[in-house]
């Protein structure tokens, strides 16, 4: 029978009229949505043609919502609510048991009602495939995250379907293919978990012309490697009052509870005792089980286990067709799937694949409290066309991913460092606070760049918490790219920078910043003052070349001079680049890495120009204090002079080094005066008046 490819929702939340509505409005199902100038075809298992139906704009429910939205500026702003966080686990087993019982309909396409209508214009579209459950509720962490972003449909395949992979990958290439038909410029991301990703590298491979981006989470490519194996025919055998369901099934929703619930099973039982005993010890443990195992029954169970050796042979055998971008999510204590060693191979087979790996999660990392968009920007891999644009496809840190960074995972460094924060009005009186900070751009900051760039957590931080303005810190392209990276990668301190705000340094970035009135950080020194050498310390390496200041006239951009000391409270520099220079074996490694990094300033003479990049050791210290002081706003409006004017331009530029000099040496002077630079008695005061309490300092 002929089956349209976007069929109506009721079928798929398990029964059509009143009963239907209802589950969809208490889970956020709705149909996926199409433009009514196209229609969609496909191809059923049996090869017969699908009858075309016309996309429908809406459904009732977005009605309201689309017509509110109506007439506001689009786009997302800093901060702003991104709904992460505020689903678990518990309902994804809701939603998956609601949507689980059988319509007798074949796969297809829902869009959850929690994604909404994208902020963005002209935001990407993602599909998600899901794992061994087929229900597609995977990402329901992530439906309102991604949906701020991206046009989002999952794959529903119900419990009782019994489509073979061919019929499964046909449905998701036509659909990309029609899309891609629609949309041309207009990347497709396709996220797949577990079982999902070898249906995306099956797609990936068989459709290198259309522009899609893989992410692959746990793929189960690695299926043949499975610890379980062993035991999996046994599963064809067993009396269906073993009950063997339940284990195989919670190891591909859960991942941890399994290893668990195994620790107290004696290693030389035989297997059907052995699958009885973790059948009674994950009963004994999770009131959950009964529902899982409604969810796929044991028959069903059976079926997509063929079905999932099948796809991971098809996928394998493809893997050097694969042209897409790909993003491999791998967890470290997955028990199901050595997902960690399949990084390392397919970090190797795959010829655009980047790795971020999750060392102490299970299986189900979109269920184990992942942010997936934060990654992905992390990551630099979110784009609207076919080439990432630094500048407009930057979206703003959120609320969760503020909470995140600096209220847990920073929290103990601003704690110890308890960084001071102070700016210059026009009139030229220092106030503590950001209050001498323009609140509209463009803005240039021009400053010093301490070791290693630790300066830059506590400035971000606040820049959002007082002003909610996004700070973009030009930095090296070294940071961007990835010919570094490795198959174990973990989330390094450079997916934060980039996520809140980093972008290579460029003079067409920096150019087109200043077009959008952006607020802008800029260090002249670069590397070469970021990664100074002992007794350096506060020292400028400012190349003569006043560029920026001309850049700056042109768009009549507030430019603010600014300095930061505290490093050498801080930390100690043990062995720098001469010292690691001379040392055998480590000074061939230091001059390989530069060779191959992209260069900057091969044209500047002298050490301003010297932007070598090595990693300093360095010891910790008793912290001092962080103090930070943005100098007097220099206005460039009507100073076009400057822009043909190289001498004037020039005496501008030495004009702002000079006051970064003197700030810092103002900087130096003052904090001798604080009563509170030791953490001791930060720490004393805090215990008396609170710890979010703001520690005084000296008097400006």
């Amino acid at each position: 029978m002929p089956v349209a490819a976007l069929h109506p929702l009721p079928a798929v939340v398990g029964g059509a009229g009143r009963r239907g509505v209802r589950r969809r409005a208490r889970f956020g199902l709705r149909a996926s949505s199409l433009d009514s100038s196209a229609a969609a075809v496909t191809t059923v298992p049996n090869g017969v043609t699908g009858a075309p139906v016309e996309r429908k704009a809406r459904v009732e429910e977005d009605a309201a919502a689309v017509k509110e939205e109506e007439g506001k500026k689009r786009g997302l702003e800093a901060l702003y609510d991104d709904g992460f966080g505020g689903v678990t686990v518990k309902d994804y087993f809701a939603a998956a048991k609601a949507v689980s019982r059988d319509d007798g309909g074949p796969p297809r396409w829902f869009s959850p009602i929690e994604c909404g209508r994208p902020a963005v214009d002209d935001a990407p579209l993602l599909l998600f495939l899901p794992g061994m459950d087929g229900v597609g509720m995977g990402l329901i962490l992530h439906h309102k995250s991604l949906g701020k972003v991206f046009e989002v449909r999952c794959l529903h395949i119900p419990v009782n379907d019994r489509t073979p992979f061919e019929g499964l990958l046909q449905t998701v290439e036509n659909t990309i293919k029609h899309e891609h038909d629609l949309s041309p410029n207009r990347p497709i991301y396709l996220v797949g978990d577990s079982f999902g990703g070898c249906l995306a590298v099956a797609v990936a491979a068989r459709n290198p012309q259309i522009d899609l981006v893989l992410i692959l989470v746990n793929p189960a490519t690695s299926f043949p490697k499975t610890p379980l194996q062993p035991i999996l025919p046994l599963l064809e055998s067993m009396p269906s009052e073993f009950h063997v369901t339940v284990p195989y099934l919670l190891s591909f929703v859960m991942g941890d509870p399994l290893k668990m619930a195994s620790v107290s099973i004696e290693n030389n039982l035989s297997p059907p005792e052995t699958l009885q005993k973790l059948s009674d010890s994950l009963t004994s443990m999770l009131p959950l089980l009964s529902e899982l195992a409604d969810i796929i029954p044991r028959d069903t169970l059976l079926w997509k286990l063929k079905l999932l050796k099948t796809g991971a042979a098809y996928a394998n055998s493809r893997l050097h067709a694969v042209k897409a971008e790909v993003l491999l999510l791998a967890s470290g204590n997955d028990n199901l799937l050595p997902s960690g060693d399949e990084a390392d191979r397919l970090f190797k087979a795959l010829k655009n694949c980047r790795v971020r790996y999750f060392k102490d999660n299970g299986h189900t990392l979109l269920l184990d409290g992942v942010n997936l968009l934060s990654v992905i920007k992390g990551v630099n891999m979110y784009r609207c066309r076919r080439q990432r644009d630094f500048v407009t496809d930057y979206l703003p840190p959120t609320l969760s991913e503020f909470k995140k960074t600096f209220d847990e995972d920073h929290k103990l460094f601003h704690l110890a460092l308890s960084p001071v924060m102070m700016s210059t009005l026009k009139n030229g009186k220092i106030v503590r606070g950001l209050s001498g900070i323009p609140d509209q751009g463009p803005v240039l900051f021009v400053g010093y760049h301490a070791l290693l760039g630790i300066e830059l957590s506590p400035l971000y931080e606040e820049f959002l918490r007082q002003k909610k303005t996004i700070v973009r810190g030009m930095a090296h392209p070294i940071l961007f790219g990835t010919k570094f990276e490795s198959s174990r990668q973990e989330l390094p301190r450079v997916d934060t920078v980039s996520m809140y705000g980093g972008l290579p340094v460029t003079p067409i970035n920096m150019y087109r910043l200043f077009e959008r009135n952006e607020f802008v950080l800029l260090y002249p020194g670069g590397v070469r003052e970021a990664l100074h050498r002992k007794g350096e310390e506060y020292r400028l390496f400012w190349p003569n070349q006043p560029e920026f200041v001309r850049m700056a006239a042109r768009f009549g951009v507030t430019v603010i001079p600014f300095g930061c000391v505290g490093e050498d409270d801080v930390l100690e520099l043990v062995l720098d680049y001469n010292d690691q220079k001379n040392i055998p074996g480590l000074g061939e490694w230091i001059e390989s890495i530069n060779k191959e990094a992209e260069r900057v300033r091969d044209s500047v003479k002298g050490e301003d120009g010297n932007q070598d990049v090595y990693v300093p050791a360095l010891l910790p210290k008793v912290p001092g204090r962080f103090y930070y002081l943005f100098g007097k706003p220099i206005e460039m409006k009507g100073m076009n002079n400057l822009v043909r004017d190289r001498k004037s331009a020039n005496d501008v530029y030495l004009r702002i080094k000079s006051e970064v000099e003197e700030i810092m040496s103002y900087l130096k002077r003052k904090r001798e005066e604080d009563p509170y630079r030791s953490i001791a008695q930060r720490a004393l005061y805090q215990a008396t008046w609170g710890i979010s309490s703001q520690v005084p300092t000296f008097e400006p």
